[in-house]
């Protein structure tokens, strides 16, 4: 399991982003174990089974800059309650220390278990390293990245650009939307070995 803690940056000065951010994942492509909710002021919380669920919310969180995210990987509390708020268990422990070491680091992510282990270190270097590479994007490398999201061929989002498909290619190559795409399915069997597994020290 996967709780995911997210904190938005600099509340207090901007925009309360929460409740949007709630309706997305709760209505977008992942499979909440228990609905992303509100916790404490501008912090939401959600629990997941899967890493693919996991590793999309905390892509489609950092995306945006505007949030500290932390994810925590391993066991929950059983039986479930209705309510993430009510949910226990070390997933919880480790996601409420990943998000405040998170607050500190420069892609503003960490992932944690509890106890902590070195997988979930060396988990979170590679995430790391797809969230640097993914802040380098331009915007026109995330209009193509999200047009090829949507199921579109190179040839196809050409054309919806109204560009050649030399210069999709291009700027493909410029956002890195190859090795981005590469990257993700090992990420997610590595977090899935994470989640699935008791964890152990480090």
């Amino acid at each position: 399991m996967f709780v995911i803690t997210a904190d938005q940056v600099d509340s207090r000065s901007g925009t309360d982003l929460v409740a949007a951010a709630i309706d997305a994942i709760n209505d977008g492509k992942v499979r909440p174990v228990l609905a992303a909710e509100r916790t404490v002021g501008d912090e939401l919380q959600v629990l997941v089974e899967g890493g693919d669920d996991a590793l999309e919310i905390v892509l489609r969180l950092a995306r945006t800059g505007r949030w500290s995210v932390g994810c925590g990987a391993g066991e929950v509390a059983t039986p479930l309650p209705r309510d993430i708020r009510e949910a226990t268990g070390p997933a919880f422990i480790a996601a409420r220390r990943a998000v405040e070491r998170a607050k500190k680091r420069s892609t503003r992510f960490a992932l944690e278990t509890e106890p902590a282990t070195k997988a979930a270190a060396d988990a979170e270097s590679l995430i790391d390293l797809l969230l640097v590479l993914r802040s380098r994007r331009s915007p026109e490398g995330w209009e193509l990245h999200d047009l090829l999201e949507s199921g579109l061929n190179q040839a196809e989002a050409a054309e919806r650009l109204g560009i050649t498909p030399q210069a999709v290619s291009l700027r493909a190559s410029a956002g890195e939307l190859r090795a981005d795409s590469a990257a993700r399915q090992p990420l997610v069997r590595i977090l899935d070995r994470l989640g699935s597994v008791e964890a152990t020290p480090a």
